[in-house]
């Protein structure tokens, strides 16, 4: 599924908080199913956990009630990654797992190249590494096979820096800068922003700082809100630092 290009920029601005109160208001469960789904992707992209876990619970619970089983194993797979983006590793494995489980079993293939991503992240935050690659290596098969790309530039940025956590930094940095293609090939801020900041920060490891507040400031500079969600609160820190 890919994305068409400049597609996030050109869509409308949506609101979560008001978006539940008018489907919480309407009574359409499937509704409220659908907008939870906005809310916790939003969050997610992000990089907002703890604003992700509540609206993926929400979801999960509503969707098993009311018998959505995609919805429920997307829930569980978001639920998984904020679980294991606030430290806890092991849980979030185990949510991811019967998130895919509950997915595959509907026959659905859509969506699960990000959520096996995740889990491949989850993986290597919990010390599994071997099955941290091989989960990346399932969703990257997927990627070419389906042509669903919207999470293409996030699988990069994470294998680069799993790869870079296991000391090859050679192929780390080649990652991030695939991943920084993608994003500004599908025109996605965040995803460039995101995998920018991970660059940045190798290269000031390595004693670059020119090179990489060249290549995180442009990026960061483009933002005129949104300033105070963690995505980009770690890239000012970052420009901060390099700038001292």
């Amino acid at each position: 599924m890919r994305a068409p290009e400049g597609w996030a920029a050109k869509c409308p601005a949506f609101e979560p908080g008001e978006s539940l109160s008018e489907a919480r208001r309407l009574g359409h469960f499937h509704n409220l199913v659908i907008v939870l789904s906005f809310a916790y992707w939003m969050e997610w992209v992000a990089n907002s956990p703890r604003q992700v876990e509540p609206y993926a619970e929400e979801m999960f619970h509503l969707a098993s009630e009311h018998g959505f089983p995609i919805f429920s194993g997307l829930a569980a797979t978001y639920r998984g990654w904020s679980s294991a983006a606030l430290g806890k590793a092991s849980q979030g494995v185990s949510f991811l797992t019967e998130g895919l489980a509950l997915v595959r079993a509907t026959g659905t293939v859509m969506g699960t190249t990000v959520a096996l991503t995740m889990l491949a992240d989850a993986c290597a935050k919990s010390g599994q590494a071997e099955e941290s690659l091989q989960r990346f290596a399932e969703a990257g098969r997927i990627i070419e096979t389906n042509d669903e790309r919207y999470g293409e530039a996030e699988f990069c940025r994470l294998r680069g820096r799993l790869l870079n956590g296991s000391g090859n930094r050679t192929a780390a940095e080649r990652n991030y800068h695939q991943a920084l293609a993608v994003a500004q090939r599908q025109n996605a801020r965040l995803w460039e922003l995101r995998t920018a900041t991970s660059l940045a920060g190798l290269w000031c490891d390595q004693g670059k700082r020119a090179e990489a507040r060249d290549v995180l400031a442009p990026v960061y500079g483009w933002f005129t809100e949104g300033l105070d969600t963690p995505v980009l609160k770690e890239a000012k820190a970052l420009l901060d630092e390099l700038a001292s």
